[in-house]
């Protein structure tokens, strides 16, 4: 079996309060190969931090500790600012929640995008910018000349998500972190929005964590399932088999989504007192 891109053992995020330090992830161990993996839970349940801490995104006073934090060969946990500035973007992607708030609202797209790949390679200007076109073509942008030239002001928001996946994926990294990426989209948009995803990460065999609340969503488009809850990973499984999970809170979960025939007078509540972790 080949060595996964990404090995996280006993990771641990916490917090200070006024009360005393708060651990938001809690020992989660997890291992991501060339695969699409999906986080769901509520909010708050520790998705989005667990993705943050793989790119130590987590700044002062909070502390990311782990008994391993690999990518590949590379530790993260050791590694300089200067070796994770390297890694991010050009290794580890991340796509965050809501474009209006990632991108620079005072650069171009073109200028934007561009700039991910010249961080990490040096080119000359008309290579990238034909690598950008080749980009926004990639995501299904069908005038990239024009776009290229807006400001995210200008774009609408599948748009604007369109363009951070551009962003993200122009460097060709090894790993993508999608941290709800089509949560802000309508229907018609989401469904475009994720098999332009499984179309770049397929065709350029990385590995992607896909986070979200949505089990429905998650369970049609990844290979394997991971739920959170508090800060825990509570099961694991293949989506495909997502429905025969067998931990009380997934299950709660599952019977708390709405069915277009519904026939429940009212949706189950969670009931967490068996069963709620300490």
């Amino acid at each position: 079996m080949s060595a996964p891109l990404l090995d996280v053992q006993n990771l641990r995020v916490t917090f200070p309060t006024l009360q005393g330090p708060v651990e938001v992830v809690r020992g989660i161990s997890f291992q991501v190969g060339r695969e699409r993996v999906g986080i769901v839970g509520e909010s708050g349940s520790g998705k989005s931090m667990t993705g943050r801490s793989i790119l130590r995104l987590i700044r002062s006073p909070g502390t990311v500790t782990a008994d391993r934090l690999r990518l590949g060969d590379t530790d993260i946990l050791t590694a300089s600012d200067r070796d994770m500035r390297a890694i991010r973007g050009r290794r580890i992607s991340m796509v965050m929640q809501d474009p209006k708030f990632s991108l620079n609202p005072v650069m171009t797209i073109g200028a934007q995008i561009g700039e991910a790949l010249t961080v990490h390679q040096k080119l000359p200007r008309q290579a990238v910018r034909r690598r950008v076109h080749e980009m926004l073509e990639a995501v299904r942008i069908r005038d990239p000349e024009r776009v290229f030239g807006l400001y995210p002001h200008e774009v609408s928001g599948g748009m604007g998500q369109r363009v951070m996946i551009a962003m993200m994926l122009i460097p060709e990294p090894d790993l993508l972190i999608a941290d709800e990426p089509t949560s802000a989209l309508d229907v018609s948009v989401r469904a475009q929005v994720l098999q332009i995803i499984d179309d770049l990460v397929t065709r350029k065999g990385m590995g992607l964590i896909f986070i979200s609340h949505d089990l429905n969503l998650v369970s049609r488009f990844c290979d394997r399932i991971l739920v959170m809850y508090a800060g825990e990973i509570v099961e694991q499984c293949r989506a495909s088999e997502l429905g025969k999970a067998t931990h009380p809170y997934t299950r709660g979960l599952l019977a708390s989504v709405p069915r277009l025939n519904e026939t429940r007078a009212e949706l189950p509540v969670l009931d967490r007192s068996a069963w709620s972790v300490a």
